[in-house]
Parts: structure tokens; sequence; C-alpha cells
């Protein structure tokens, strides 16, 4: 219940500032309000609704917040991509050459769910060269978050496509050891997919966003 009113939010399926009917929720999803109440006290402890008191419960998920999300990773992740090139070794880029090949593969297929999976195989593989665990913990709190963001993102045809490229890209400067090239593709991809996502989300509304990698 708590991941399909994830994903439904982040997808743009609910709008901010959106008020959101439990018992509404809960017929339409043919369970009791129960497993509903229990989603939204998640979905509130990861930023994406706010309770108001006697009012309800309403979409906090916005432009500025999914930005600022995305941006905070992209510090965090490309550091951890420029220490990874620093740390990687022949066995992790034989690793990472596979992960490359299954990619080139369930994109070329359209599948979707491994396209995901392999998705965050790679950048788990990034953040395990790089040994940054603290910077890892840091993530951790949006995981979920970025999960959603993939599978809204990788089901468009065109994004799979750039998505894939992007990697290769950042792949390619982590084989060749060029720690300042690696970090800078890795903050240009999550910086251009959290537009991308923003856009397909929020349409006119992510016109205007100011920063520019």
């Amino acid at each position: 219940m708590h991941e399909r009113l994830r994903r439904a939010i982040v997808a743009g399926r609910f709008r901010h500032g959106e008020r959101l009917n439990e018992r509404h929720l809960a017929e339409m999803l043919g369970v009791s309000t129960t497993p509903v109440k229990d989603a939204m006290r998640r979905l509130e402890s990861e930023g994406l609704v706010r309770t108001e008191a006697r009012r309800g419960v309403f979409v906090e998920f916005s432009v500025r917040q999914a930005l600022e999300m995305a941006l905070g990773r992209a510090a965090l992740e490309s550091v951890m991509t420029h220490i990874a090139a620093n740390r990687v070794s022949d066995v992790d880029i034989g690793e990472m050459a596979r992960l490359i090949e299954e990619m080139a593969h369930a994109t070329e297929h359209s599948e979707l769910e491994d396209l995901v999976t392999l998705n965050e195989a790679y950048h788990g593989a990034i953040h395990r060269i790089s040994g940054c665990t603290y910077l890892e913990r840091r993530l951790d709190g949006q995981r979920m978050y970025d999960h959603a963001q993939r599978i809204a993102l990788l089901s468009e045809p065109s994004e799979r496509g750039q998505g894939f490229e992007e990697h290769r890209s950042i792949f390619d400067a982590l084989k060749a050891r060029e720690p300042a090239l690696a970090e800078q593709r890795m903050r240009r991809h999550i910086v251009r997919s959290a537009k991308a996502h923003v856009r397909q989300v929020f349409g006119a509304d992510a016109e205007g966003l100011d920063y520019d990698e």
C-alpha cells in the first residue's frame, strides 16, 4: 500500500496540495482504512505528504522538493564517483562492464523491471567501490524516492536510451580512471534526470529550474 501510494505521488497522479481522502483511497484500492493510515504515516516521514489538524492529509511533493532531493543526491553521489574512479580495480571494471552489457540488452528490449533493477545495481556498485559508507547512509533516506523516480522515468522510451548512454559514459570515465570526469558526468546525469522527471510530473510548472551543470 505504501509503495503503491508513493509511486502514484512521485509519478504525479496526485498533485502538490491535493487533499488525500483516506476513506476514498481505501475504497478505491479495496482495503480497509488501517493500511491507508499506516501508509500516510510513512509517506509523511518521507516528506511526501503533510498532515494538518482537522483538515486532513495533503500532498507535499513539489517541484522544489523534487529538485532539492536530486541536487542533494547529485552532490553526494558525484563525490562518491570521483573516489570510486581512484579506487576502482580491474575486477570492479569487469563486473561493471557486465552490468553495462545487461543494461544495453534491457534497454534494447524495453524490459522496464530489469532496467530499474540494473540501474540500481549500477549505482550501488559505484557506492561499494567508493567505500564511502557514511555518504551512502546519507543517501539511504531518499532511496525509496529514487526508486519510484526511476520507475516513472524509465517508462519513457527516450529516457531509457539517454539514461543508458549516460551510464555508459560514466563507466568509460571510471574505466579510464579519470576521477574529475567521472564526477562531472555523474552530476550531470543526476541533475538532467531530475529535471526530466520534474517536467514529466509537473509539466509547465517545471519551467525556469535555476540549476544548470
